[in-house]
């Protein structure tokens, strides 16, 4: 049973530092799962990116590669022989590809592992021991 000090204030008994103990792990619980939550949402999204930049690269590749290719070439058959032609559009055309593969690479990377970094330092940093 807890007693009165000199001063009036009454010190907690054990079950109520034991009642605030499990409050406040609770609180602190939820509140390391909600930081996780929201850290990999933000990475989902930045997969989500790079995967759009992925499919933006192959889908310009391919449009490259067909429609701008015929025009390119067409017009540049003028200037140079027609196997040249082909090869600087065809080239110029898997260039624009490749850069944006890398850009969405970098995305995907920055997304991977799917692991919330950030949450799981600040429960080390939480939990004693």
């Amino acid at each position: 049973m807890s007693e009165m000090g000199e001063s009036g204030y009454r010190e907690p008994s054990a079950a109520e530092l034991v009642t605030r103990l499990s409050e406040q792990i609770s609180r602190l619980i939820r509140d390391e799962l909600q930081l996780a939550l929201t850290e990999l949402k933000r990475k989902a999204k930045r997969a989500g990116i790079g995967g759009g930049l992925i499919g933006a690269a192959a889908t310009v590749a391919l449009l490259g590669v067909g429609a701008l290719m015929v025009a390119a070439i067409v017009a540049l058959a003028r200037l140079v022989p027609l196997w040249a032609a082909a090869l600087i559009v065809g080239g110029a055309a898997l260039l624009l590809a490749g850069l944006l593969a890398l850009l969405g690479i970098e995305q995907l990377k920055s997304a991977i592992p799917p692991i919330p970094e950030q949450a799981i330092a600040s429960i080390k940093n939480s939990v004693p021991g």
